[in-house]
């Protein structure tokens, strides 16, 4: 990354910009990353890699003119801004160019860096997790467990004549169990990880991962089939907040609302929402797996309100959409690597506590389908109707939690479900995931408070 600071920026963003634009930036990427999978009892795949390269672009009219190389030094940086240039024939005025570099204000704090960790290390802890998902028994038809770290550093140099640099240190566990009784078969699946260094298994013991998606595959070879129809629903807040992710969190990125292919399109203002809900996208959370220091375009992190005790608020921007809109990007702007241009993305989102007490908002439901898990879903952004698996449910009955459940789907529409949620706890629990949107995945997490829904429709195959 230093040899990057150190060539002439303002010389190679010029050459892009000699024929034209609104704005225009370089970005930079080096990453080191460990990968690590075992199945069935032994590591199959153990790979260390290292990849480095940097992309030219330059916004005008609201398209984007990208390309990458991975030859990181002036002649071929020159060589690509070059390319660039020639895919614009607007032939107007040069933008003036400086340099002031941009320090970060939001820090992470990293004590055990995954580089300065010994490979067979890292196996033992995939080893400790395959090994007690094993030992929970006969029921346990297969165990993955799969370990990756990824040492990523970025600097963004951008037509304002700034220059913004990041390193992010990121490291995640999965588990996934398959639990199998006859004809019967469940799966079971948890997974930690952060902007964090090794320091996370200090914290969080391999074993305990394993112990609760082993837990849940097995769970699902004893529950009943899952009730059907329309019920309250509680969510606890160890359920992750998919929900509010894919159900409502996707309407609100600026792109798909400014395009038309969001419920949410222009109706800052409004009351979208419950009074009792508000939403945040917050990347600056200290170690959270969406958190960083900047965007990739070189935006500092920030703390947005989306949606404030139910009024719409804003959407999440990247500089592409704040210069169709004349705003201010909200340092959402995120790409997989420099192979990509950036897009809008979510990065920390979740509906902020609120006043009820979790044990209160169960005792109160005299009936109903308690979630203590989500499973994967898909969602409608255009409409916000959703399908949503249960991966761990049970009856709520007269106030308690009862009988486990399988087979559990939740069905509704985003916008109607967050209007009508009637208990908001003062909880809140995250869950971290891979967020895929137009063929790139980058890393998010997501949260909700234990919530009650009064009623959903939920597809099951008993009565």
């Amino acid at each position: 990354m230093a040899d990057f600071a150190q060539l002439d920026l303002p010389r190679i963003l010029g050459a892009a910009l000699r024929n034209g634009g609104e704005y225009g930036d370089l970005f930079y990427e080096h990453t080191r990353s460990t990968t690590l999978s075992s199945e069935q009892k032994r590591i199959e795949r153990a790979l260390e890699a290292e990849d480095a390269g940097a992309g030219v672009r330059v916004l005008l009219d609201g398209c984007t003119h990208y390309a990458y190389t991975n030859d990181v030094t002036e002649k071929g940086l020159l060589a690509v801004a070059d390319a660039v240039a020639e895919s614009i024939k607007a032939k107007r005025s040069h933008l003036d160019l400086g340099m002031d570099s941009k320090p970060a204000e939001v820090g992470h704090s990293i004590r055990r860096r995954p580089d300065e960790i010994p490979l067979e290390d890292k196996a033992k802890v995939l080893r400790r997790a395959d090994e007690r998902a094993w030992s929970r028994g006969g029921g346990v038809a297969q165990v993955r467990v799969s370990y990756g770290d990824v040492i990523r550093e970025i600097a963004v140099y951008n037509s304002q004549g700034r220059l913004a640099q990041d390193r992010q240190v990121r490291v995640v566990l999965a588990v996934q169990v398959v639990a199998r009784k006859d004809e019967l078969v469940h799966t079971g699946y948890e997974a930690i990880g952060g902007l964090v260094g090794f320091e996370l298994f200090d914290e969080k013991k391999p074993e305990e991962v394993a112990d609760r998606a082993a837990h849940r595959a097995l769970l699902g070879l004893t529950a009943a089939p899952a009730p059907k129809g329309k019920m309250p629903v509680v969510i606890s807040s160890e359920a992750g907040g998919t929900m509010i992710h894919e159900a409502v969190g996707h309407g609100l990125e600026a792109d798909l609302s400014r395009e038309g292919l969001s419920v949410y399109k222009d109706r800052v203002g409004e009351k979208v929402a419950s009074e009792l809900i508000t939403v945040v996208d917050d990347a600056t959370l200290a170690n959270k797996r969406g958190s960083f220091a900047f965007d990739d375009e070189g935006t500092p992190a920030q703390r947005k309100i989306l949606i404030e005790k139910g009024v719409l608020k804003g959407y999440m921007t990247s500089v592409l959409y704040a210069l169709r809109d004349g705003e201010t990007s909200t340092g959402n702007g995120r790409r997989q690597s420099y192979r990509y241009k950036p897009i809008v993305r979510m990065t920390n989102t979740f509906i902020a506590p609120g006043p009820h007490v979790p044990d209160e908002i169960l005792r109160s439901t005299d009936r109903g389908l308690f979630v203590r898990k989500m499973g994967g879903g898909q969602v409608n952004t255009v409409n916000g109707d959703f399908i949503f698996e249960v991966m761990e449910g049970y009856r709520i009955e007269k106030g308690k939690v009862g009988e486990p459940v399988r087979g559990a789907t939740l069905v509704g529409n985003g916008p109607e479900v967050i209007r009508i949620i009637d208990r908001v706890g003062n909880d809140l629990g995250f869950g971290i995931g891979t967020c895929g949107k137009d063929g790139q995945g980058v890393p998010v997490s997501d949260a909700m408070p234990s919530t009650r829904i009064p009623e959903l429709v939920v597809g099951g195959a008993a009565d």
